[in-house]
């Protein structure tokens, strides 16, 4: 599939998981700016409209289109801090969402130098599921799975086996 790179692994699940549920027919609506994953998305024939950069805490116009079937948003909503508002503002009927998942031995995320790079939410999985139902959400298929890194050490090899990343594919109620 794709190059042996940090985020193969990640990149590849997200397409087979994509690619089960969403036909290339339709239009998707990436959360964030144009990304390599957006661009993955394209070179296997899906039509990707991202987002600007805009604050979708405050401001969710770039969710009211009507131009996009199926919502995306691959590892964004950790960094935000109302993702309720964002589902209710979904206009589509098709979202498919991953987080990295909160792990019991590691401290939230937070970038020294860049001010907007930092989990606000480090979720669980019932804590997506939950936050899914309540705006509105039928899960219809899930996936966890792991993020070896090449280090040496306990917590590079606790990465082995605890799932990091959890993936779903939802449709509203």
């Amino acid at each position: 599939m794709y190059e042996k790179t940090y985020p193969s692994k990640r990149f590849n699940i997200t397409l087979q998981f994509l690619k089960k549920h969403i036909s290339t027919s339709e239009t998707i609506l990436d959360l964030g700016v144009p990304n390599p994953f957006s661009k993955i998305m394209e070179d296997n024939g899906y039509t990707v409209i991202n987002t600007k950069g805009e604050d979708v805490d405050k401001d969710q116009i770039a969710l009211q289109t009507d131009n996009y079937q199926v919502f995306t948003a691959f590892e964004i909503f950790e960094h935000l801090l109302n993702p309720y508002t964002v589902l209710e503002n979904v206009k589509a009927d098709k979202v498919l969402i991953s987080i990295p998942l909160r792990l019991w031995f590691s401290p939230a995320y937070r970038s020294k130098t860049d001010m907007w790079d930092r989990h606000y939410h480090e979720f669980e999985d019932w804590q997506l599921d939950w936050l899914l139902e309540k705006t509105g959400w039928k899960i219809v298929d899930r996936v966890k799975f792991t993020h070896p890194v090449k280090k040496l050490g306990f917590r590079p090899l606790l990465r082995y086996f605890t799932p990091r990343y959890y993936m779903v594919y939802a449709v509203r109620k």
